[in-house]
């Protein structure tokens, strides 16, 4: 008769060997965990007094960039970082609030720390698209219709913005719907559609209501835009009109679509 195979000798060896022992997880030695606890306490507490307590990461210096008008030292003054404090307290958010509503030329402003003792302030001045003429004195006005400085001198190219309003018939109805600020926008879209030909010559924008906007050009021509509306079908309305009629002293663009010009 034939013995067991390997196969049944093998069964018989586990069946009387019984399960592989278990092996039990050690648990962390309590003086193990209290001294890791202890590191990371002294890393946390080093890295605190590091950036709030040493003397390597205070404030000492203010870089201002992106000036055109106004100087550094204006734009520091009115920053009014805390030098000496330490970099990590520094609240960038109030500094640039800060800095906008004490310089109204400033249109935006990022403040960033630059390690290990510096404030660094982008500033993003207001660019003045028209001037309001204020007895001498000229009000900058941007592209978004705000009024930010008042000047000696009017920039070179910024067309004089005339605000002719009317308070009697229909123009009342008109004024009682659109406040003066809203006017000053209008006027700064329309400035904003002129063709750059047309842009260079025009000297002034007159509006007496919102559906009642003029240009005056150089040389004395005149240019009825009308109100804002379709501002790109009339820059291209008075561009056609003046090439056929170069000699031309009046331009209606009002109604883009049947424009008119005469000599009188």
């Amino acid at each position: 008769m034939a013995g067991p195979t390997t196969a049944e000798r093998g069964d018989r060896w586990r069946e009387s060997s019984g399960p592989p022992p278990i092996r039990r997880l050690r648990r962390p030695r309590p003086r193990t965990v209290a001294v890791g606890a202890l590191a990371a306490a002294l890393l946390g507490g080093g890295a605190l007094w590091l950036l709030y307590g040493s003397a390597w990461t205070r404030v000492e210096r203010v870089t201002v960039s992106g000036t055109r008008v106004l100087t550094p030292a204006q734009v520091r003054a009115a920053a009014a970082v805390p030098t000496g404090d330490p970099l990590a307290s520094v609240d960038t958010g109030a500094v640039a609030a800060r800095l906008r509503r004490r310089l109204s030329r400033v249109d935006s402003v990022d403040v960033e720390r630059s390690w290990p003792h510096g404030i660094a302030l982008k500033v993003v001045e207001r660019t003045a698209v028209m001037v309001e003429d204020r007895g001498g004195k000229f009000v900058e006005v941007d592209a978004e219709g705000v009024r930010f400085a008042t000047v000696a001198q009017a920039p070179t190219g910024a067309p004089v913005l005339r605000l002719s309003l009317s308070r009697t018939g229909s123009a009342a109805a008109s004024a009682r719907r659109f406040d003066e600020a809203a006017l000053v926008r209008e006027a700064v879209a329309v400035a904003g559609r002129l063709p750059r030909a047309v842009a260079g010559q025009t000297r002034t924008v007159n509006v007496r209501t919102y559906d009642d906007i003029s240009l005056e050009l150089t040389g004395g021509r005149t240019v009825n835009w009308g109100s804002g509306e379709d501002g790109a079908g009339k820059a291209r309305a008075l561009t056609a009109l003046l090439k056929a009629a170069p000699r031309a002293r009046h331009f209606d663009v009002s109604a883009p679509t049947a424009p008119a010009s005469s000599t009188s």
